[in-house]
C-alpha cells in the first residue's frame, strides 16, 4: 500500500491518539486487569487499522460517484465486458 503525503499525515495523527493508549493497556495487562487492558489494546488497534483500510475516503468517494453515474458514463472493463456478452446472447 503506498501513502500519500496526507495519508502519512493522517496515519501519524492516528498513531499520536492511539500509541498512548496501547501503552496505557500494556501497563494495566502487567497490572492484572486483563479485561480493560486487551479492550484498551483493541480500541488502539481500531484507531489506527479503520482508517487506513476501512474508511478510505478516496475508495469512498470514487463509489459514491461511480454508484450516482448512470452505467453508461462509468467506464471501465465490467461495462465494456457486459456490453459484450449482451450482444453476444443477442446474436
Amino acid at each position: 500500500m503506498r501513502l500519500g503525503l496526507m495519508d502519512m499525515i493522517g496515519l501519524a495523527a492516528s498513531l499520536v491518539f492511539a500509541l498512548p493508549l496501547a501503552n496505557y493497556a500494556v501497563i494495566r495487562l502487567f497490572a492484572g486487569e486483563v479485561a480493560l487492558g486487551v479492550g484498551l489494546l483493541v480500541v488502539a488497534v481500531a484507531m489506527v487499522v479503520l482508517p487506513q483500510y476501512f474508511l478510505d475516503p478516496g475508495r469512498i468517494l470514487r463509489g459514491l460517484i461511480s454508484g450516482l453515474l448512470p452505467s453508461q458514463l462509468r467506464g471501465g472493463d465490467e461495462t465494456v465486458a457486459a456490453e459484450s456478452d449482451g450482444e453476444s446472447a443477442e446474436k
